[in-house]
């Protein structure tokens, strides 16, 4: 069975003029402002991709004074971010709760159906990155140099071998039932709250392989100690020139998953064009591009409002599809 998935599409253009998008977006900007700390929420754990990203972006708008009070990251990863989603949720009306995204935003709402979520209530306020996936093993597999010796490698292991990810019904627990798919073989995966343990169960030879974020193994593999064999990108990445596509290898995956700032249902429109204002100049700061470069992040379209929404919505239909594509079971099996 093979699974040809691009989850991301070209989303339609801004059906408003520039100027009269800058004439109420200043005016609404000039409305408002927060009046106490904002919770600036994380649906992973500590050390992972969302982690590093929410704290980054924490730390540049307080280096630049970009706000009159603090965002405070709080990270609540569990149930696989349902906890997250179900706390936005519940502080519906609220200005001064963000969230930061994983692409289980979509999926845990879909397969935890009890969860009572509906993330198209949510309040889109701009999509800063499509973050990326690679393949890694431990440095230390001298007897795995590519993907067709990773292959190889894993079904003669068969469920032996461990697969260490994100979560259940989360984005690395996908991106490996693709994979299972695609090459025939069955693997055990080891969920973990956060892609930053993950990383660090890859190197202290818990797990057998991952398929982290760059920001969550790059550390680890300027060290000499993990090394990637394959990208899930359409081209290959500046940040990993040498490192080919799968697309490139003949198997037609490619996964991205998208790290976007949302609030909860019933934020006031004048906040909300605050935080598109705010998160606006973050993702055009020099700051922003450099680490997108520097840690295999695409960062070259930004998202805001309705658009962010119409994204949203494609989204959900494209990772409804997956799951019934790869079924809900290999997602959550644990």
């Amino acid at each position: 069975m093979r699974i040809t998935k691009l989850l991301l599409g070209v989303v339609v253009a801004l059906g408003v003029s520039a100027a009269v998008s800058l004439v109420s977006v200043s005016k609404s900007v000039a409305a408002w402002q927060p009046k106490k700390p904002v919770e600036f929420i994380i649906m992973a754990g500590t050390g992972g991709g969302a982690d590093q990203i929410a704290r980054l972006i924490q730390g540049l708008i307080e280096q630049k004074g970009w706000s009159p009070r603090p965002l405070i990251p709080i990270n609540k990863p569990g149930g696989s971010g349902a906890e997250a989603l179900r706390y936005l949720q519940d502080k519906s009306g609220d200005n001064h709760t963000i969230l930061v995204t994983l692409n289980s935003f979509y999926t845990t709402p879909l397969i935890q159906a009890d969860l009572g979520v509906d993330v198209s209530k949510f309040t889109p306020i701009g999509r800063m990155a499509l973050d990326t996936f690679l393949l890694w093993v431990h440095a230390d597999a001298k007897d795995i140099s590519d993907l067709d010796s990773y292959v190889a490698k894993v079904k003669a292991a068969g469920k032996n071998w461990k697969v260490g990810g994100t979560g259940s019904g989360q984005e690395d627990s996908i991106l490996t039932a693709m994979m299972e798919a695609e090459f025939g073989y069955d693997v055990t995966y080891i969920p973990v709250p956060g892609g930053g343990t993950v990383a660090k169960n890859l190197i202290g030879k818990h797990i057998d392989s991952t398929v982290n974020n760059p920001a969550e193994q790059n550390e680890f593999y300027r060290a000499g100690k993990s090394k990637p064999l394959v990208q899930f990108t359409p081209e290959r990445m500046a940040a990993y020139k040498d490192v080919p596509t799968a697309r490139e290898l003949g198997h037609d995956i490619v996964y991205f998953m998208q790290r976007s700032i949302n609030g909860p249902p019933g934020m006031s429109a004048d906040a909300q064009a605050w935080y598109i204002d705010l998160f606006g100049k973050v993702f055009n700061s020099a700051e922003w591009q450099k680490f997108c470069t520097d840690d295999g992040l695409e960062c070259s379209e930004w998202l805001a409002g309705d658009d962010l929404m119409a994204f949203h919505t494609e989204q959900l239909k494209r990772h409804k599809s997956l799951i019934e594509q790869v079924g809900a079971d290999a997602l959550t099996s644990e």
